[in-house]
């Protein structure tokens, strides 16, 4: 598998350097974005409750275009 894209723009230079990301980098970037894909599963599971409480599920929003 190959590790996504990163871009590197040096502004004094307005050199634009797009290359793949190293392992280690895309190690740090996977823990980043590891607890922002938890919080919007979370976010996801709270709302679809809601919902469930209302006695809506996800097919009556999508039914309504929402």
């Amino acid at each position: 598998m190959t590790n996504p894209m990163i871009r590197i723009h040096n502004t004094e230079t307005n050199e634009v350097i797009d290359r793949e990301m190293t392992n280690a980098e895309h190690a740090v970037y996977k823990k980043q974005i590891a607890p922002e894909d938890s919080a919007k599963a979370a976010a996801k599971a709270t709302a679809q409750a809601k919902l469930a409480a209302l006695g809506l599920t996800t097919e009556d929003l999508q039914a309504l275009g929402l």
